[in-house]
């Protein structure tokens, strides 16, 4: 594994998106096998994330390294870390910005997650090495996330969460926001339903992504809301494929679902649980169940 490096302004391998800040770093410590580049997306949202939030950030990082796009996140608990390894996973390439000093992994538990993004990306700081990560060099360290993606995308947030900051730093430099919507009565999609309020696109998947940034969907991969499904359902029988036909990412009991697909409890529950062990699937508090990523529009469900 390769030793941290600096690099400067005008030098090899500095990004040029950050002559696009009024304060651009004097120097950066970068250590990884690769550079920040374009295509990039910033994926980004709170330390205590849901699980639902959880599992639309590791599909979305998927999603965006099966494009060939870049995944742009700050290594943090969380949303963070759900997006670094969904890339991961998936053979793509990741940047994780850090608030500290090349040399502290913060958090420790992310310890063997810093090491696979050195092995096939890099970790990068403006901060000096041994800098510890306190709270005031998160909003600084946002800035260069912002900077460094064409776009953000909040997955989710608290009315006060640190990813809004980056929201408002990628505004500021043009970057497209987007933010996926969720219930008015979880904490944790309040600062996402907020920057939807105030003119942030609403995320419902990667097609809305490609579509406010078209170039990001150049490449020859670049999945459609479609072939995304078609991916998803490909190691599925007919029976469990329907039953993801039939749900969206808002949630929906049981009840409904099995009386839309005209199917009995005890069958509905054996496939659901399938898909839950497969991933397709969530179960939700109130006995609810959601898919874990609304690839394609649903059916519409009778009472939903």
């Amino acid at each position: 594994m390769a030793a941290p490096r600096t690099l400067h302004p005008g030098g090899a391998g500095w990004p040029d998106r950050l002559a696009h800040l009024e304060a651009p770093p004097a120097e950066l410590w970068i250590w990884g096998s690769a550079l920040p580049r374009t295509p990039a997306v910033a994926v980004v949202g709170s330390r205590r994330a849901t699980l639902a939030g959880l599992a639309v950030a590791r599909r979305l990082g998927g999603e965006l390294a099966d494009a060939g796009v870049q995944v742009v996140s700050g290594m943090a608990l969380g949303i963070d870390g759900a997006a670094h390894q969904g890339c991961l996973d998936a053979g793509g390439s990741t940047v994780a910005v850090l608030g500290c000093g090349i040399d502290v992994c913060y958090p420790v538990r992310h310890r063997e997650l810093r090491d696979r993004i050195v092995a096939s990306g890099c970790v990068l700081t403006e901060e000096a090495p041994g800098t510890q990560p306190l709270k005031g060099r998160f909003p600084k360290r946002n800035r260069l996330i912002a900077a460094l993606a064409q776009a953000v995308v909040v997955v989710e947030a608290t009315a006060r969460s640190g990813a809004l900051s980056t929201a408002r730093w990628a505004a500021d430099l043009g970057r497209e926001v987007l933010a996926v919507p969720g219930s008015i009565t979880v904490p944790q999609s309040l600062g996402a339903n907020l920057l939807i309020r105030d003119g942030a696109r609403p995320f419902l998947g990667v097609e809305d992504l490609f579509e406010a940034v078209p170039e990001l969907g150049a490449g020859p991969e670049a999945p459609s809301c479609a072939a995304s499904t078609a991916r998803s359902r490909a190691g599925l029988s007919a029976p469990l494929a329907e039953i993801l036909s039939a749900m969206g990412a808002t949630p929906v009991h049981p009840d409904t679902l099995g009386e839309h697909l005209r199917l009995g409890a005890a069958t509905l529950a054996a496939r659901l649980a399938t898909l839950e062990l497969s991933g397709e699937v969530l179960s939700l508090p109130g006995g609810l169940v959601a898919r874990t990523f609304a690839g394609a529009p649903p059916t519409p469900l009778k009472n939903a």
